[in-house]
């Protein structure tokens, strides 16, 4: 007569190759597995074959790869109060699985509400033109702050890229109408700027024409020739100011 031992209806037999197949895990390169013992932290493991005690310890699997996380769109109102709509996205990864479980509940819950609020503060602080200019500047202060926060959860934020700021139709008008403002401002800084240039040749070119009287006429004359190849009708005769200056006299005299 054979002696079959069964524990809950189940043969023993069936039972042990169960318990041995659940004592080995297999861990991929990327992974790591986070163990317990009776409830404890034991170590961690991998990768590679893995074997567990059945019932005394229980494993924790953790990812190790890079994780993008998009940030949803945040409004956010910048220091010279202007709403704008602001979304991102940032990069990142554990590098300590044990406290990547031991210290947060939810880690990647845990990161995608921590970069919503640091990128909110962030930005109030800035006004629209330095969000709008400034983009790298910010990208590297919002990913110092989160990194510097999720240290404590065995996270490393690798970077953290603004992907769009988005405005109101008055205020794109607004910021149109400022832009043509300026470009406005510096055609009248260049335009004044070369007058003053020509003012400066027109002095240098007055000093020489004055050291000799002949080349003041050989510049009239020169000016009635462009004036003649004009095709115009009209021929002006300059007049020298000291002429004007020597009828005025006589005019006064004669009075």
């Amino acid at each position: 007569m054979d002696l079959q031992i069964e524990f809950f209806g189940v043969p023993f037999v069936i039972m042990a190759l169960v318990l041995l197949i659940s004592m080995f895990r297999v861990l991929r390169e990327y992974e790591r597995g986070v163990i317990f013992m009776l409830g404890r932290f034991y170590k961690v493991k991998g990768p590679g074959l893995i074997i567990l005690v059945p019932f005394l310890q229980q494993m924790v699997r953790v990812d190790l790869r890079t994780v993008v996380m998009d940030v949803p769109t945040q409004d956010v109102i910048s220091r010279d109060n202007v709403s704008v709509k602001v979304n991102a996205v940032i990069y990142f990864r554990v590098i300590d699985p044990q406290k990547a479980i031991i210290q947060v509940e939810n880690f990647l819950e845990a990161t995608s509400q921590l970069s919503q609020t640091t990128l909110r503060s962030v930005l109030g602080q800035h006004e629209l033109d330095d969000m709008l200019a400034e983009r790298e500047q910010l990208n590297a202060d919002v990913q110092a702050i989160l990194d510097k926060q999720t240290d404590a959860w065995g996270i490393k934020v690798a970077n953290v890229e603004i992907k769009h700021v988005d405005l109101d139709e008055s205020m794109i008008r607004a910021i149109a109408k400022q832009a043509e403002a300026e470009r406005e401002r510096r055609a009248k800084v260049i335009h004044a700027q070369g007058e003053f240039e020509a003012s400066e040749k027109l002095l240098e070119a007055a000093k020489v024409l004055s050291q000799q009287d002949q080349a003041l006429q050989l510049r009239y004359l020169q000016t009635l020739v462009e004036i003649a190849g004009d095709k115009s009708s009209t021929i002006v005769f300059p007049m020298p100011i000291d002429l004007v200056t020597g009828i005025k006299k006589l005019a006064e005299r004669s009075t």
